[in-house]
């Protein structure tokens, strides 16, 4: 039978989403445990990979496994995960489901706190400039990738990608009055590697003043990098919903 996890984790704490030798990541955790349980060496496929410090508020992956496996399950999987890691439900699928394959899209958002907060170090990141942004720019800089499908502009140098073509189908600020923060939310088919984080340090440098959107509107024309590239840091993005036309 084959099953999907529905996973959420704060992956301060991990070196990423991916299994590494020698490295503590989510993938090794939840297989480490599925394996003590299943009695059975047992691995998993993730819907997509999230950097090292990245967090995840809705995870799906997918396994094989030689018994029909009951609701307790979830509850013994999450008494070995620690606290970091939390199932929430096990869903059984057809036999050829793939969680990463058969994904329609993925969304994430970035938290950008505007006022520093002890208590949100490892989930959003404090912008020491936040008063100086200009937020309709930012806006601006966000909506303006909607026209584009190549974005090489995003990508990180050195990857495998067969395509940098995406389809992206949301991509904006908002702003949380009551916490004082910024958000910004985007939704693809698909992303390339590191491709969220350099765009919200593109629209932190447009709202700063430190680039003028028409020069990103032309590295995106001629898919080139931008010069003053910025990746912001790793602790403000989740993954945060994952949508399948039979599930979810």
């Amino acid at each position: 039978m084959r099953y999907f996890l529905e996973l959420a984790y704060n992956g301060t704490r991990f070196c990423g989403y991916q299994e590494q030798p020698n490295q503590i990541t989510i993938q090794s955790q939840i297989e480490e445990k599925l394996s003590i349980l299943l009695r059975t060496p047992t691995k998993i496929v993730g819907c997509g990979r999230t950097d090292s410090g990245v967090h995840a508020l809705q995870y799906i992956a997918h396994f094989d496994a030689a018994e029909i496996l009951t609701a307790d399950f979830v509850y013994h999987l999450n008494s070995l995960l620690g606290k970091d890691i939390v199932c929430y439900q096990l869903i059984e699928v057809a036999e050829d489901a793939h969680a990463r394959f058969d994904a329609t899209s993925r969304s994430y958002q970035y938290v950008v706190d505007l006022v520093q907060n002890p208590f949100r170090q490892e989930t959003a990141y404090y912008c020491r400039f936040g008063n100086q942004l200009d937020v309709a720019k930012m806006q601006a800089a966000a909506k303006l990738l909607l026209n584009y499908k190549d974005f090489t502009t995003f990508c990180k140098s050195k990857t495998d990608n067969k395509t940098n073509l995406c389809d992206l189908r949301q991509s904006e600020w908002v702003f949380d009055e009551e916490k004082k923060q910024l958000i910004y939310q985007v939704t693809a088919n698909r992303f390339l590697r590191g491709m969220i984080r350099l765009i919200v340090g593109m629209c932190l440098n447009v709202g700063k003043g430190n680039i003028p959107i028409e020069l990103v509107k032309t590295a995106m024309e001629e898919q080139t990098i931008l010069k003053s590239a910025h990746s912001a840091p790793a602790e403000g993005l989740f993954l945060m919903d994952i949508k399948y036309d039979f599930w979810g």
